[in-house]
């Protein structure tokens, strides 16, 4: 099923379900309110919710009514937490490369991974604001899951159990805050801003065999001013599955009902042609992994961030060629 929620003038928003096609949406009053309620109570309300989307599908529901991203919050609006990592370690090596860096052995047994803010995230089409442009905007193209109750000490495959919803993120990243911050030795803090997330978020089983084992076997889609800039494959380079995410969290805590995990930004290989020369055919889910091959092929980037006006657009589509997720539609804003 795939489940949203709309605005209603609350910090939480209500509930809705959405069919399959994102034509039409239904709302969720009579069985829950907030979607927080549903995975607090998940065994109990997703099979009512379930019953509710197959009406919804099949024209029977009696007031639905046209379904409309633009009033959409996310759809887990506020998360007791958002944990995001960086699963697709060739993004790792471009980083390095382009700073004549080795990447550390353990990164490629042992995932990288940040405490995001999850009390305010943005709606999938609202204006991503930011307080000047010289702080380096970026977007970041992402999956994301939402997680039900996982127990400490979770193997990864008891963890991919403990996954209710899977979404797309915009992990918005302010690049020229971030190595001030890293030469600190605490982490991301002020260079991470508060993250968008895609209008629905979608249950397993509408994934089909495109969901294998924690990985997402699709294509996220990033346009950026209106230009198709990444094509990226999610699932193939994925270096650590989602099972593997979530039990890294839980190694030493529970991880709770309504927990969100990103993947961090989908990163693709690229390809050496006849002279040596590396061309990444399937482009870029952020624009810093694109400044790090062009300083990797040009000794310095030429791509510069994003702007006032500028607009970011993340989406995935099925193999039936129909969006997913719907869009993450955003432009980038300066303060009122």
């Amino acid at each position: 099923m795939k489940l949203a929620t709309y605005k209603d003038g609350s910090r939480d928003g209500q509930l809705v379900v959405v069919s399959r096609d994102l034509g039409s949406a239904h709302y969720a009053t009579g069985i829950a309110h907030r979607l927080q309620q549903v995975l607090d109570d998940w065994s109990y309300l997703a099979p009512q919710l379930q019953d509710l989307y197959d009406q919804l599908n099949a024209g029977k529901a009696r007031h639905a009514f046209p379904f409309d991203p633009q009033q959409c919050m996310a759809p887990l609006p506020r998360a007791y937490q958002w944990a995001d990592g960086s699963a697709y370690i060739n993004h790792v090596e471009l980083v390095r490369k382009a700073r004549n860096s080795e990447v550390p052995a353990s990164f490629y047994l042992d995932p990288l991974m940040y405490q995001g803010g999850s009390d305010d995230f943005i709606g999938p089409c609202d204006d991503v604001v930011v307080p000047s442009e010289a702080m380096g905007i970026d977007f970041e193209a992402e999956i994301a899951v939402v997680t039900g109750d996982v127990k400490m000490g979770s193997t990864p495959e008891q963890a991919l159990d403990g996954i209710r919803l899977v979404m797309l993120a915009n992990d918005v990243s302010l690049r020229n805050l971030i190595p001030a911050e890293l030469a600190k030795g605490f982490g991301f803090f002020q260079s991470k801003p508060a993250t968008a997330f895609s209008p629905v978020a979608v249950t397993l089983d509408e994934l089909g065999d495109a969901w294998d084992k924690g990985r997402l076997h699709l294509t996220l889609q990033s346009t950026w001013n209106g230009r198709k800039v990444g094509m990226c494959d999610a699932g193939t380079e994925m270096t650590f599955h989602f099972g593997q995410l979530i039990a890294h969290i839980a190694k030493t805590r529970n991880v709770r009902a309504g927990s969100i995990v990103g993947s961090g930004t989908v990163s693709n290989k690229g390809v050496a042609d006849a002279k040596g020369r590396t061309d990444w055919p399937k482009g870029y889910s952020c624009i810093a992994e694109k400044r790090c091959i062009e300083t990797i092929q040009d000794g310095q980037p030429s791509t510069e961030f994003m702007k006032y006006g500028d607009t970011i657009r993340i989406e995935m589509k099925g193999k039936d060629g129909q969006s997913i997720f719907g869009a993450i539609d955003q432009a980038i804003a300066a303060p009122a």
